[in-house]
């Protein structure tokens, strides 16, 4: 047992020391995969056990400035990510066909390896999304899904900082944040409040613009199986392997949302009618569905197919409320529900969160995730 103890050691020695990248070896957080290690795995304990507990006898928090304020400073930070990786490679030198690693310690790919650990860096700020949602007591919106997507990233991008900072696998990140910037500017119109809401028209593009991005990604990246490229091929496949999971996770999204003929559908809005009966008793994601006066005959109610496991796709999660004389009214003081300011009479409810959190406080945060 001791000498296999002692052949991991030095296999793990020599890993970190001499198959990594000597540039980055003292840089913070790079001389050691386990504090990376040690702040996913306490990410994921804290979203899903601890953090909900804390939260349980506690009234949901207003955020909506702080939200503000976040996704305004999110955009900013992956623009500048954004223009980095530009001005490092993808804007001037750098080839889409192959792209292999400089270790070089030039300027130019400097500025790439340390564009990179800003962007290793980010996915820990991601994690302000999740806390977000409990702070907020939208549980629903943290599942197993968001939080192995959130968990996951940081320790994914660590490995390619400490190893391949720079290359062919850094147009992953590029599409990245450019999808993040388009992404938590959304987000931070959406939580802006109702007189905002004309200028985000094109919300519903965004899944879609989404779904490019990955294709676009594994295309780029696989295309290495058919030519000769000095590119480690494992991290090749590593972040195409993560294009195409992310996009049949959205694809199931996609279809879903906008295109599953199964769905409960009643006067073509996509909803259906319910009894009184059906109503009183009626279950979505284990939340019971009460009824007021039991006259709720004409109430409308979502399909609970939608999928809230992708932690990324835009999901409307504004709420309205029902009323007994069967008028639809918003579940918002200034009347803002899901981006939207809703006519009386309109007949139209977002998804499950219309009957599950008739409380909701704010836009939602993307349901992201590469990250």
């Amino acid at each position: 047992m001791a000498v296999i103890l002692h052949e991991v050691y030095d296999w793990y020695r020599d890993l970190m020391d001499n198959r990594s990248d000597s540039r980055v070896r003292d840089w913070p957080m790079m001389s050691s995969p386990f504090p990376t290690l040690a702040l996913c795995v306490f990410y994921a304990y804290f979203s899903k056990s601890l953090a909900p507990r804390l939260m349980a006898k506690r009234k949901a928090m207003d955020l909506r400035k702080v939200l503000v304020y976040y996704n305004l400073m999110q955009t900013l930070f992956s623009a500048w990510i954004f223009y980095e990786y530009l001005r490092s490679g993808w804007w001037g030198h750098y080839s889409f066909k192959c792209q292999p690693v400089d270790y070089s310690t030039n300027p130019m790919a400097m500025r790439m390896a340390r564009v990179c650990w800003w962007y290793y860096i980010s996915k820990f700020t991601e994690f302000f999304d999740t806390i977000f949602f409990i702070l907020r007591k939208k549980t629903a919106h943290v599942s197993t899904l968001h939080v192995i997507h959130h968990g996951c990233m940081p320790f994914s991008v660590w490995m390619g900082m400490k190893f391949a900072p720079g290359g062919h696998s850094t147009f992953f990140a590029l599409l990245n944040t450019f999808v993040h910037i388009v992404m938590y500017f959304y987000y931070m119109i959406a939580a802006m409040g109702p007189k905002y809401q004309k200028y985000i028209w094109w919300k519903k593009y965004l899944t879609t613009f989404q779904m490019v991005q990955f294709v676009a990604i594994f295309t780029h990246q696989f295309q290495l199986l058919f030519r000769e490229c000095d590119y480690p091929q494992g991290f090749m496949i590593w972040i195409g392997l993560h294009g195409v999971m992310f996009l049949f996770l959205f694809s199931d999204f996609y279809k879903t949302k906008y295109t599953n003929k199964t769905a409960v559908k009643a006067n073509t809005n996509g909803y259906t009618k319910i009894s009184a009966a059906d109503a009183a008793t009626a279950t979505a994601n284990g939340k019971c569905i009460s009824a007021s006066n039991g006259d709720l005959s004409n109430h409308l109610v979502a399909s609970n197919d939608s999928n809230k496991g992708a932690c990324m796709p835009v999901l409307d999660e504004e709420v309205e409320t029902i009323k007994p004389n069967h008028h639809l009214t918003n579940g918002y003081k200034n009347g803002f529900a899901n981006g939207h300011a809703f006519k009386e009479g309109d007949g139209v409810l977002s998804t499950n969160d219309a009957i599950l959190n008739p409380d909701s406080s704010s836009s939602s945060l993307h349901q992201r995730k590469v990250k």
